[in-house]
């Protein structure tokens, strides 16, 4: 089974750092991808944000915070939607200051583009055109959509946030580097994660590496 990138990328997907192209690539059966690092930072310094951010917060998606040099994990499972595609189930767990917190998101494949469902359940859904720059992936944001009672309303598109995702590996520091930024018409950059970690794939008894996606729309 390939991987959502690889599909998505086609051959550029070997235009990609090797060190990303583990990173992106099909997760073997019986495996499971980990790693963890440190956020510079997380979240936004506008606090008069942080009441829409809690909306998010209960679903591990966004969360009402501003800190610096946060300790994180990734682990990412492969997936199998239920229309048979290939799809990764990512949780990335912040080591807050007084707190611990889950992001939980499921990217896949949808008419030829990157789908990213963010939450448990799911709450917002974002479509990604993807490009390889410098051996790095980009992802940049097309249309963004909130779920409503199990139903996808999208944001017009004057109004929908841009998430822009970077992934580039640090020869220097031998690491990958990560950036999200999320930034909304006229108001600007309203949240941001970014930082460097180190990642492995590693062998699992874990049998739920290979369960069904269940989290539509």
């Amino acid at each position: 089974m390939t991987s959502p990138y690889r599909a998505v990328l086609g051959q550029a997907f070997d235009e990609l750092h090797p060190r990303l192209q583990t990173y992106f690539d099909a997760i073997p059966p019986g495996a499971v991808g980990r790693g963890s690092g440190e956020f510079d930072t997380v979240g936004t310094p506008r606090r008069w944000l942080w009441p829409v951010l809690a909306l998010f917060a209960p679903a591990h998606v966004l969360f009402p915070v501003w800190q610096r040099r946060v300790p994180f994990t990734v682990e990412n499972r492969p997936v199998v939607r239920g229309d048979g595609s290939p799809a990764v189930a990512a949780e990335r767990v912040f080591a807050l200051r007084g707190r611990t917190v889950t992001m939980l998101d499921e990217i896949g494949v949808e008419d030829g583009a990157l789908i990213d469902r963010l939450g448990s359940p799911v709450r917002t859904v974002a479509r990604f055109a993807a490009s390889v720059r410098d051996g790095g992936l980009r992802l940049r944001s097309t249309a963004v959509w909130i779920v409503i009672a199990g139903r996808r309303v999208r944001i017009p598109r004057p109004l929908a946030p841009i998430v822009v995702l970077t992934e580039r590996w640090d020869d220097e520091a031998e690491r990958q580097r990560v950036s999200i930024t999320v930034t909304a018409p006229v108001i600007g950059r309203v949240y941001q994660y970014g930082g460097r970690f180190h990642y492995g794939i590693e062998a699992t008894t874990d049998q739920s590496n290979e369960q069904k996606g269940e989290r539509s729309p």
